[in-house]
């Protein structure tokens, strides 16, 4: 249903049911949009839902047709200054699921999760998902299970060959600023992770995960 407001839930959604709204919802709804429609979502599904006259709740109306965009696949990145603009690129692009990582070279240790999460729901709302991604707890580089891993590969700008197995891949991989150092390279091939080219140009991180997932999901 093109240009009605749509509202991420996070709680059940019932057809029939109603849903409190703060006074941000019913603000944007009766004074910026001026309407009392909207879709809501959250659960996988969408709905069409009507704001109460005295705007302080919903009433789930109808389910919509509208399928899930989303996927399942698990980006693996380092905290970057950009953090925000990556994950509004790649829940635009359906990412299911966000595992920050911190590496030998990761820069930007004070990450509030609790806005990027913000940054997701937006971003989610606005490219028409009716789910938003998760972000999974930070880990170290250490923990991760590398052997199943695809990764882009930086190394392919400067003429090393790259596998680009990617059919069956379910994460892919990007390193931070500064790249991935020497050890984690070490230790990438050593475990048989894959290695993805991006092409010939070494690209900024945020733009690197956006090229990784387009090339993963193709």
């Amino acid at each position: 249903m093109k240009n009605i407001p749509r509202i991420f839930i996070d709680a059940p959604i019932n057809i029939g049911g109603q849903i409190s709204v703060g006074r941000d919802v019913s603000h944007y709804l009766s004074r910026v949009m001026r309407t009392d429609k909207c879709l809501v979502f959250g659960d996988g599904n969408e709905y069409l839902a009507e704001l109460s006259p005295d705007a302080r709740f919903l009433t789930v109306c109808e389910q919509t047709s509208h399928i899930d965009p989303s996927n399942k696949l698990t980006l693996i990145f380092s905290p970057i200054k950009r953090t925000d603009d990556l994950l509004n690129m790649a829940t635009q692009m359906g990412v299911g699921f966000f595992q920050p990582v911190v590496m030998s070279r990761t820069v930007a240790h004070h990450i509030n999760w609790e806005r990027m999460r913000k940054i997701v729901i937006e971003a989610s709302e606005q490219s028409n998902r009716n789910s938003i991604p998760v972000i999974l707890p930070v880990k170290t580089f250490q923990e991760l299970d590398l052997s199943k891993i695809v990764f882009a590969d930086e190394r392919a700008a400067y003429g090393r060959k790259t596998s680009d197995e990617i059919a069956d891949a379910d994460s892919v991989m990007i390193g931070p600023e500064g790249g991935f150092s020497d050890s984690e390279f070490d230790a990438l091939d050593s475990a048989g992770a894959r290695s993805l080219s991006l092409g010939k140009t070494i690209l900024r991180a945020e733009v690197a995960s956006i090229v990784a997932i387009s090339k993963v999901l193709k």
